[in-house]
């Protein structure tokens, strides 16, 4: 039977493919000779009435919903409920007539009639001319109409809700969306994409694609045409369109061939697979097992918009629980997690002493953009600010924030709020004030005791409870010390681990990072300035790069820690965040964020596949902007001195990060890899190093020129195996091949954009000017980059043999 199919969404490319795998999937193309129980056209269904698949364990036809039914299909016998696995139409309010009827019509539509006048509404959307001549139920679930030729054309399978089912695809820029509570089977608030990046992520539904939306994702990113398959005996894997395995999320499960898998995505946003399985006593599926799920090692309060607006999730004993924001009433009381409204209106609000502010310490909240910022020296300040605007509804203060931009105001609603006490915020909530005519309680009646038996009995009650009252506040007392001294030293863990996110350096000692790193066993790789090594703190919960530094310049700590904080206050996102530092006697060590993703040296020179276009681009973008910073952004201007792929790290996100900055004052004069007194690498170094002249911010646009070059080419800048003699030197190489106007022969058969590589060259070719002041600024680098600066035809750099005429015609023209 059919088990594999692609959507409406896939290109013809795709159709042949999921066909040509379909064998591998569960079978040979369903015929009419594999269909058991066809069911032929003009039969009926009446509410509540359904065909069954032949082992009766899955059914399609109306199941109840509400106050009425649905059309779908459902597992049934699961401790007499039924588990719905599809919909149709689910969207659409129930069907509550008894005239209502589901036919398979003579003229092969599949037909919902909802009333006595005959409105229609179909249920099957086919994607072909071709009318039914037969359906048929199958056991895995899915429904299918075939034409005179026993050929599929419409299906469920090719169509899922929420649900897959064993043997059935989710297919590049497929979508399974949530639905909208237990009972109801309507589209949810939340989505599970198969990207066409290859990418399989979990986001809300209601947003639009944007990777600060995504709470999960299975890191497949980078193939094209990737598939979510749900194969026999319980195997989740997304594979490619070669159908090798990228991915598996679960392993093979043999033990009970008549198990039913499913893979749904809940109404709590949380993916997971699902098995039944059979009880051979009662032969009925037994309760569902959870086999698997997407967030099993994360809270479920990382759920983007788990508890809906205005509102914030916490654990309680384990549980997700979600509390209002201070102002605000939950919209429905019964489901929680719909989201809250403001519990006070705005008349007269504005001017008239009517709003009070609640506080909140250690809240943030994500992708809500404020509608005004500004600087506030206190917090007092912030709160004051946001009280005098009728506009704000809530405010944000960040202490030392490095942007200034600290005060934060913003109005409802508010989407992603989290609580955690490792936030150094203050958070500000405007609430209703009660009107001065509230009604003013009536005294209760003074009741007056004369019999002295009854005072005794008053007086005995009133000192036992006295007296248990003083234990309980005093064992109370006892359990609230102890609370917050581990409260405390939870805080210290925190800080030592460095999650103020950068703004302040950390000092540890040399035992913790002797501890962090394992005795420095996991080496990462070995630079100019020492050995870098993984580590992981705060339980192994953290992961960074811990450097040694080797052949320092003889200086005391408190210079060695005055530059170290130098260094800290630098940030972009383009530099590698420095974390912490150690000196204890000659041992200098440095804690940076760690980088998952090697070097741009790894990603150029070593990599499986050449990066595409955009990402070239996009790289070197991010290399100069990061060199802009240091030259001009900076309090005191830093000049790297060691430019070179193998100092531009990747994180995560594939984002070029430049590392080693600020550190080449450090070293002693004799320290380097390659040459003696000379800071730099063979091939990155500017003339003006060998000529014992002044060292300024252009020894670093000739290297990133040199950079430049090589992101171009995705080669090193020098080539000794190179086929042709005039290939070796790459700079050689790329420069007559401009002149000659031959400039594809520097990328090969990759596609690129003709403009921005010619743009890109230019670029590169005046960074390498042999002479400090031809070359442009950083900024101007920039400027060119990004299109908004014209680019003049560069001179023949002079370390470049060159017996072009156009070499000499060549005008200086450019923005320094």
């Amino acid at each position: 039977m059919v088990v594999c199919y692609p959507s409406l969404m896939a290109s013809t490319y795709t159709v042949f493919f999921l066909l040509s795998i379909s064998f591998t999937c569960g079978g040979a193309h369903p015929q009419h000779m594999q269909c058991s129980h066809p069911i032929s056209l003009g039969s009926s269904l009446l509410i509540p009435s359904s065909w069954p698949s032949p082992s009766r364990q899955f059914a399609f036809g109306f199941y109840p919903e509400g106050n009425g039914f649905m059309v779908g299909i459902w597992l049934v016998g699961i401790d007499n409920k039924i588990t719905v696995v599809w919909t149709a139409n689910r969207d659409d309010p129930p069907v509550t007539s008894n005239a209502t009827t589901l036919d398979l019509t003579k003229s092969g539509k599949l037909l919902l009639k909802t009333d006595e006048q005959g409105k229609e509404k179909p249920i099957s959307i086919s994607t072909t001319s071709d009318s039914a001549s037969f359906a048929c139920m199958f056991d895995s679930g899915n429904f299918a109409l075939y034409n005179k030729s026993d050929s599929i054309i419409w299906e469920t399978f090719r169509y899922p809700t929420d649900t897959i089912l064993k043997g059935q695809i989710l297919p590049f820029g497929g979508q399974l969306f949530s639905s909208a509570s237990e009972t109801n089977h309507s589209t949810g608030r939340f989505r599970l994409k198969m990207q066409y990046d290859g990418n399989l992520v979990l986001e809300p539904a209601n947003t639009v694609e944007d990777a600060s939306e995504v709470y999960w994702e299975s890191s497949t990113g980078g193939e094209s045409r990737n598939l979510l398959v749900l194969k026999d005996a319980g195997l989740l894997q997304i594979i490619n369109s070669t159908s090798v395995s990228v991915k598996n999320f679960t392993s093979l499960d043999s033990n009970n061939s008549k198990t039913i898998y499913r893979a749904t995505l809940d109404v709590d946003g949380v993916f997971r697979l699902y098995s039944h399985a059979f009880d051979e006593t009662t032969g009925k599926l037994k309760a569902s097992e959870t086999q698997w799920s997407a967030l099993e090692d994360k809270d479920i309060c990382e759920v983007n918009g788990f508890c809906g607006f205005n509102s914030f999730c916490t654990l309680n004993d384990d549980k997700p629980y979600c509390a209002c924001l201070p102002g605000t009433d939950f919209v429905d009381a019964i489901h929680k997690s719909l989201g809250r409204v403001r519990n006070f209106t705005e008349e007269g609000r504005c001017g008239g002493g009517k709003d009070n502010i609640t506080t909140t310490l250690n809240m943030m909240w994500i992708n809500d953009i404020p509608f005004t910022y500004e600087h506030t020296s206190t917090k007092e300040e912030c709160l004051r600010s946001c009280l005098e605007d009728c506009n704000c509804e809530a405010a944000l203060f960040i202490p030392n924030l490095y942007s200034q931009k600290n005060c934060r105001r913003y109005k409802l609603p508010l989407r992603y709020v989290r609580r955690d006490t490792s936030m150094d915020t203050v958070a500000f909530f405007k609430v209703g004030k009660r009107s001065w005519n509230e009604t003013i309680p009536v005294k209760p009646p003074v009741i007056v005791f004369k019999s002295k038996k009854v005072i005794v009995q008053i007086l005995v009650l009133i000192l036992a409870f006295t007296a248990f009252s003083c234990l309980g506040l005093g064992i109370s007392g006892v359990y609230m010390f102890k609370i917050r001294v581990l409260r405390y030293k939870r805080l210290k863990e925190s800080e030592i681990l460095g999650l103020t996110k950068g703004l302040t350096l950390n000092l540890f000692s040399y035992d913790e990072l002797r501890r962090a790193t394992n005795g420095f066993k996991d080496e990462l790789g070995k630079g100019s300035f020492g050995t870098v090594y993984k580590g992981a703190l705060y339980k192994g919960k953290k992961l960074v790069a811990v450097k040694r530094l080797e052949k320092l310049v003889e200086e005391g700590e408190r210079e060695f820690r005055a530059e170290m904080q130098a260094i800290g206050r630098t940030h972009h996102k383009n530099l590698v965040q420095l974390i912490g530092y150690c000196a204890e006697g000659s041992k200098r060590l440095l804690v940076y964020e760690y980088m998952s993703n090697g070097s741009l040296a790894d990603v150029l020179f070593k990599g499986v596949r050449r990066p595409d276009w955009d990402e070239r681009v996009r790289i070197a973008l991010d290399v100069a902007r990061g060199i802009l910073y240091l030259h001009e952004e900076c309090k005191a201007p830093i000049i790297h001195c060691d430019i070179k792929p193998s100092n531009i790290l990747m994180d995560d996100f594939w984002t070029a990060k430049i590392s080693d900055f600020g550190l080449a004052k450090l070293l002693m004069p004799d320290q380097t890899r390659t040459f003696t007194m000379v800071r730099g690498t063979r091939g990155y170094l500017a003339p003006e190093w060998q000529k014992n002249t002044p060292i300024s911010v252009k020894a670093d646009v000739y290297s990133y020129g040199m950079v430049l070059l090589e992101i171009v080419c995705c080669r090193r800048n020098m080539d000794v195996n190179a086929s042709i003699p005039e290939e070796i030197v790459l700079s050689t190489w790329v420069y007559k091949c401009f002149v000659a106007r031959e400039l594809e022969k520097i990328v090969g058969s990759d596609e690129v954009d003709k403009r921005t590589l010619e743009n890109m060259v230019k670029v590169g070719l005046w960074c390498i000017q042999d002479e400090p002041f031809l070359r442009p600024s950083m900024k101007s680098v920039v400027l060119m980059l990004e299109g908004i600066t014209d680019i003049s035809v560069p001179p023949c750099p002079t370390n470049i043999p060159c017996k072009l005429s156009l070499c000499k015609e060549n005008s200086i023209s450019i923005l320094m």
